[in-house]
């Protein structure tokens, strides 16, 4: 009766029409269009990333997962909360065990040895530690962790991306740890204010960014910190530059020359900041400012400064520009700044002409001409209305040295050039290139070959350098051919 206002069904299979017998003769087959052919260059097949661990270990952890879950609820109703404090390691392990052997045999689950010391040791993690991240902040081999959402943590290691194994339960457990970590540091995340800067207790930076802002759940990027401090020994056995260049180096800051290091992020900025910094005499009276405080100085007098962002009701801001004009009152010797991204370029250009002489900043840019160019565009940000002539001129007579750090393509970071600033050639600042990574090819393990070299070109500072005590050889700036 309805049969006519019955909707159709969407998609519906047509019925092919009936082949025709064999002794009868059917339509001609359609002719095979010729095949294309093959070009010479074929699209890169890029391997999928996958976790390391085998399926059945997949399983084993999704149920670990639930378990430690219900586990966790149970050591919220039974540990003592505000005791947690005072408690060792030891005694809150044994508590830990306690509690969850004896919700295992409530419950019937029956666990092996070495689950069962996982189970305690991530139970541990997330009353003391950081859940998940725990374990990766523990690996030495990491240098990143990024979070990309609940389910999908990539980490770096040897300058390589690889999708490790380590998940949260679902956003909201992400959630709780990254509010545990802002927590901790007096911030705070949410709808409100969904992105954050922080560190962690032993100075790794942290950064994250929440939904809604974050589409596919939250965001979260530590970059670690180096327990052992590297010096420059370490950076020349480690391949970032040679022994000439760090000798180089080690005058040019003993006779306090203002330094620039520039390079694009993760090049390894701050590394080479600190490993210049432990050329400073331990009589000199240092201020460190950074928003994000990772500087690590071995001197004795060091002042160190944070910049602290606005609270709920968008008072109590104290930039880096505050921090380091109230650095200039207190008698430094010279002047730190973690990073120069503002305007806070004005004072520390001033800082460099009057008086605090080996200053040390660090800029983002690809090259000492492009650091240069970013010096002046930050000038012209901060509402500074100059001619671009007395901008440089400034720039000129208080940067000295761009030390420009890079990330290769295979990972490895290097210390790619040393320019020296020489002056003013009319309206264009002059610069000149003392050494440089000379690359050369590469391997089919993709790995960059190349050398350091120097650019044939004697030192503008030489006499500067002779007169602290620092001869150096004419030698150490000659070209060096390739191996």
């Amino acid at each position: 009766m309805f049969s006519r206002y019955k909707k159709s069904t969407p998609g519906a299979v047509k019925t092919s029409a009936p082949k025709p017998a064999n002794d009868q003769p059917g339509p001609a087959a359609p002719q095979k269009a010729p095949e294309a052919k093959p070009t010479l260059r074929r699209a890169p097949q890029k391997a999928k990333a996958v976790p390391a661990s085998a399926d059945k270990d997949r399983k084993r952890k999704e149920r670990l997962a639930e378990i430690k879950l219900d586990l966790h609820r149970a050591l919220l109703d039974n540990l003592n909360l505000s005791a947690l404090d005072s408690a060792s390691e030891a005694d809150l392990r044994a508590e830990i065990s306690s509690i969850a052997s004896e919700v295992l045999e409530e419950r019937s689950i029956v666990l092996n040895r070495e689950e069962r010391h996982t189970l305690t040791q991530e139970l541990y993690d997330e009353v003391r530690g950081l859940g998940p991240l725990e374990t990766l902040l523990q690996d030495d081999t990491v240098n990143d962790i990024l979070v990309n959402g609940p389910q999908q943590i990539f980490v770096e290691r040897a300058g390589q991306l690889e999708l490790s194994d380590v998940t949260f339960k679902d956003e909201r457990h992400l959630l709780r740890i990254i509010d545990k970590i802002v927590s901790a540091v007096g911030r705070r995340v949410d709808e409100s204010n969904p992105y954050v800067d922080a560190r962690l207790a032993d100075g790794s930076r942290f950064n994250a960014m929440v939904p809604p802002i974050a589409v596919d759940g939250s965001l979260v990027s530590i970059r670690k910190f180096k327990k052992d401090k590297l010096g420059i020994d370490d950076l020349v056995n480690f391949g970032a530059f040679n022994e000439e260049m760090a000798a180089y180096l080690q005058a040019a800051v003993a006779c306090r020359l203002n330094i620039i290091v520039s390079g694009g992020t993760g090049s390894g900025k701050t590394t080479t900041l600190n490993a210049l910094s432990s050329f400073i005499d331990n009589s000199e009276r240092i201020l460190t400012i950074e928003d994000t405080a990772e500087l690590q100085l071995q001197q004795i007098h060091v002042g160190r400064m944070e910049s602290r962002p606005p609270n709920v009701e968008g008072k109590g801001e104290v930039s880096a520009r505050d921090c380091l004009k109230n650095a200039l009152r207190m008698r430094p010797d010279r002047i730190i700044v973690g990073e120069t991204r503002g305007e806070e370029v004005i004072d520390m250009l001033q800082a460099m002409n009057t008086g605090h002489d080996g200053s040390m900043t660090t800029i983002h840019a690809n090259n000492a001409r492009d650091a240069v160019s970013r010096l002046e565009n930050m000038i012209a940000m901060a509402g500074i209305e100059m001619p671009l002539k007395a901008v440089r001129s400034q720039i000129a007579s208080a940067v000295h040295l761009i030390v420009q750090a890079s990330r290769l393509q295979d990972g490895s970071r290097r210390m790619t050039s040393i320019t020296e600033i020489t002056g003013m050639e009319g309206d264009v600042i002059s610069m000149q290139e003392i050494f440089r990574f000379q690359r050369v090819g590469l391997t089919p393990e993709n790995k960059i070959i190349g050398h350091f070299t120097g650019a044939g070109v004697r030192s503008h500072f030489t006499e500067r350098f002779r007169l602290w005590g620092y001869d150096l050889p004419p030698a150490i700036f000659e070209p060096v051919a390739a191996e």
